[in-house]
This record gives C-alpha cells, structure tokens and sequence, in this order.
C-alpha cells in the first residue's frame, strides 16, 4: 500500500510540474487546435500534403511535335488541362516565354516507333507545384492511351495497367497522416519528459533529496513513468473525440489506445535508460531524438509498422496479423520497461 501511495505521489508531483513545461504545453496545444479545427485545417493541410486535390486549377499547355494529336486528346480526359498546338518547338516556347502559356510540351515519335517527350515548366514560381501535377495527369492519360492504342499490334499481351482509383486525398491523408500524427506526437512528448524530469532532478540535487524520503530508487522511477505513460493516452482519446466531433469516425479506439500505451511505454523505458547513461540534460535529449528517430524509423520500414497499424485500426480494416502486433507491441513494451527499471534500481543514476 505504502509503495503504491509513494508512486503516486511522485506521479501527481510530475503531473503538477507540467504547468512550467511551456515548450510541452504549446506542442499539446497545437494537437488540441488541430484535432478541435480538423474540418477545415484538413484541407490546408491536404493541399500541401497532395496539391493535386485543390482542383479547379487551369493550366494552359503550348504543345508541338508531330505526335501533339494525341495530347490534345489526352488533354480532353484532364480536368483543368488545355493543349493549344503551335508549329514547332520554338513557337511554343514563345508562347511560354511570353506568358501565353503555363508549360510547354513537345512530343515527337522516334524512328523506332516510341514517343519522346520533352516538357518546360516554370522554375521556383508559386505556380509551379500545381503545374507539375496538373502535367503528370496528363501525360499519365496520354501514356495509358498510347498503351491502349497499340496492345493490338503487341505479339504478347503486356502487363495490365492498374485500374484508377477514386480514393479521396482527404481520406487518404486523414487515416495514413494526421491520425498516426495525433496519436504518435504525445508518445514522444512522454519521453521527453522523463529524460528532462531525471537530468534536471540529478543537476539540481533534488534527486538524492527523494532518495533521503523513505522510497526507494524503483519507486521513484516507477512514479515518474507513471506520470508520463499517463498521460498520452488520455491526448490521444481527446485527439480521436474532438476528430470524430468533426466528422472523422475512427473505428477501434481502445486498441489504439492499448497501441499507443505500449509505445509509450517502450519510449519511456528509452528515455530512463539514456539518463542514466547520459544525466547531462543536453546530450541525453540529443541521444533521446536520435533513439526515438531510429527506433520509429525502423518500425515505419516494416511492414507492420505503428503508422500502418495505428491506420488500419482507424478505418476498421484491421486483420489477425494486425490485432498479433499489437500483442507484440505491449509484450515488447512490458519486457522493455522491467528490464530498464531493474537495471536502474540495482545500478542507480550517474552524478
């Protein structure tokens, strides 16, 4: 009883420090903003994040070459994309150079039978992100209807082209992006804090102060991890809430949440071991940001990695091997976490 009162003593003592965290305060704060503003924000963020979804974008193209036919046709199937034929190269990029036109393409077929194309568009101008993309749809129609054309002259059937797909940019970014984002930003808040709560109580010499109290080093650990798991699932639940207040349903809640909870704890357990490596609070957040950067990126390169399965979660379209890794995940996170939390209780902090 003694042992679980001390632990959360020394929680509610972390949890009372935050106020003086103002660096953490505006981070939660701009989660907050996010998640409460997601209706509208989510398309300023769409628009960067695929500027092709802004649509209703107008880009003029002066094209040339003997195979500027087909182009025009393709240019018939792109919304927002008109081809007007000139003679030759040179009068097309007139037309470019003297603002007539947003881009040039010139595409002339070779002796061989393929279609070389050559495109100028506008270097470093706010137009030209949306021009590059407004170009790719197009030739991307005139490839696939040159494929079309000629699959009846082929001795062998080619590969056939994926068919198009009608996937909304803001779904997509929604579940793959701001999700995980929302979800995953208080995980490394939690880290952080711990790594900044223990270098700060060992340079100040609170630490040995706690140590005088009748608790012991495990407690005292066990007290501050409290306070920083604690807390991230409780932003993540908000995050999710204030989202689907918004309109955006997130299916699975209390697995991201059980998620989430384990890889905080797996962070936590980082965050503890590199103070006690490193208590000087500048090199160990240094090695805390390169730990977290290495162990998240590593995750992300797997197949099911945190990002992968936090957005399957969300959209309900999670499978065993999903639900397996989410076991794995808290299996890792306990064994982590007590493995750390020995080590540290037998070994203590560096002064």
């Amino acid at each position: 009883m003694r042992n679980r009162d001390s632990r959360l003593t020394i929680a509610g003592r972390e949890l009372s420090g935050l106020r003086a965290e103002k660096t953490i305060l505006l981070a939660i704060a701009i989660q907050l903003f996010i998640a409460a503003f997601s209706s509208f924000l989510v398309v300023g963020l769409v628009s960067m994040y695929d500027p092709g979804s802004l649509g209703g974008a107008e880009v003029e193209v002066a094209g040339a070459g003997d195979a500027v036919t087909d182009l025009e046709r393709a240019a018939s199937e792109v919304g927002g994309a008109s081809v007007t034929r000139y003679e030759d190269a040179g009068a097309a990029r007139l037309a470019f150079d003297r603002n007539a036109a947003d881009a040039v393409v010139v595409a002339n077929r070779n002796d061989n039978g393929g279609i070389s194309v050559t495109v100028t568009a506008p270097d470093a101008t706010v137009e030209t992100t949306v021009i590059v993309v407004q170009l790719r749809d197009l030739l991307q129609t005139y490839e696939r209807q040159e494929r079309a054309d000629r699959v009846a002259f082929l001795s062998e059937s080619p590969l056939p082209l994926p068919e198009r797909t009608g996937t909304s940019p803001y779904f997509t970014f929604t579940y793959t992006v701001l999700i995980p984002v929302l979800v995953f930003l208080p995980v490394f808040i939690s880290g952080s804090l711990v790594v900044d709560s223990i270098t700060e109580e060992i340079d100040e010499g609170t630490f040995e102060l706690l140590r005088v109290a009748p608790v012991t080093l495990g407690e005292i650990v066990d007290g501050k991890a409290l306070a920083a798991v604690a807390i991230a699932p409780g932003q993540a639940l908000l995050w999710l809430l204030l989202l689907r207040v918004n309109g955006t349903p997130v299916a699975n809640v209390p697995s991201i949440l059980v998620l989430m909870t384990a890889l905080t704890t797996l962070v936590v357990a980082l965050a503890i071991a590199i103070s006690a490596l490193a208590p000087d609070r500048r090199a160990a957040q240094f090695l805390y940001s390169i730990g977290v950067l290495v162990l998240f990126g590593g995750a992300t390169a797997m197949a099911g990695g945190p990002a992968n399965a936090v957005a399957r979660l969300a959209i309900d379209s999670a499978d065993v091997t999903t639900t397996a890794l989410v076991v794995a995940y808290v299996g890792i996170a306990g064994v982590a976490y007590v493995g750390v939390r020995t080590l540290v209780a037998e070994n203590g902090f560096e002064n």
